[in-house]
């Protein structure tokens, strides 16, 4: 299987126990806010930031109040995913469903992320880590 669509990581995933704190820490470290939005999971709403310096893109997210507290219960590692930057979503995810591999969405995933929206898959990968498969549309 040749597998010609990843390009580079788009960005790396870390819940944040509460942004007002995980922010300020990342712009002090020369990141920008350049992307804010909410979005609504299993019934509550979170907060997704992404921080860029460069070409380095780190997500931070602060999921709501029931996820929050098992989060803020991790006491090794707090990275939660990659993700890897595609062209065409669909091609990712038809490609590696073919191949077998064990992806954790029925279908690619739009989010009104970014100026258009950002469309992405998941799949897990042996040791439990999540490699998100991103296109910024």
């Amino acid at each position: 299987m040749k597998v010609d669509f990843i390009h580079r990581i788009q960005h790396i995933g870390i819940p944040a126990h509460d942004l007002e704190v995980s922010i300020p820490f990342y712009e002090r470290l020369g990141f920008e806010n350049v992307m804010e939005s909410p979005f609504e999971f299993d019934g509550g709403f979170g907060t997704c930031v992404m921080m860029k310096n460069h070409e380095v893109i780190v997500e931070l997210y602060q999921m709501p109040e029931k996820q929050l507290a098992e989060i803020k219960k991790r006491t090794n590692g707090h990275v939660d995913h990659f993700a890897i930057d595609v062209t065409d979503v669909d091609h990712a995810y038809e490609t590696l469903k073919k191949a077998g591999f064990e992806i954790l969405e029925e279908t690619p995933t739009f989010l009104q992320f970014w100026k258009n929206g950002t469309r992405f898959f998941n799949v897990k990968g042996p040791s439990g880590e999540i490699i998100e498969f991103n296109q910024i549309l």
